[in-house]
């Protein structure tokens, strides 16, 4: 039965498989970007953190480890602090390396499924 006034298409099975990884591939892409916003602001606060070290004129400040305030010496904290940075910086890098690949291979997807099924399939989002 035909609605619309639109072709009917057969969807093979390949061409299913193809919709179920854009659909996963999407769901990653926002995973993904939720991910890079909470590791963006977790490298805003780190970077603050420092900044407000650099004006602090104590020698021992407190430094959170787990759920407790432990006074540490302010060299040690800066330290700290830059290590976590530097792996907050690497893990953000990556995951906009793995936003690229799976943009990409969405891309990739949609050529090959706008050219079977034209304005039969709609994979854009609202």
């Amino acid at each position: 039965m035909q609605q619309g006034g639109g072709s009917e298409t057969e969807v093979t099975w390949e061409d299913q498989q193809n919709i179920n990884k854009f659909g996963r591939l999407n769901n990653r892409f926002h995973e993904l970007e939720d991910e890079i916003k909470i590791a963006k602001e977790s490298n805003d606060n780190l970077e603050d953190a420092s900044n407000e070290l650099i004006l602090t004129d104590e020698e021992v400040v407190r430094f959170q480890i787990g759920e407790v305030f432990a006074h540490v010496p302010k060299d040690e904290v800066e330290s700290r602090i830059e290590q976590m940075k530097e792996v907050t910086s690497q893990k953000l890098e990556k995951l906009e390396e793995e936003k690229e690949s799976v943009l990409a291979q969405m891309a990739e997807l949609k050529k090959i499924l706008y050219a079977k099924f034209n304005d039969s399939i709609n994979l854009e989002e609202d």
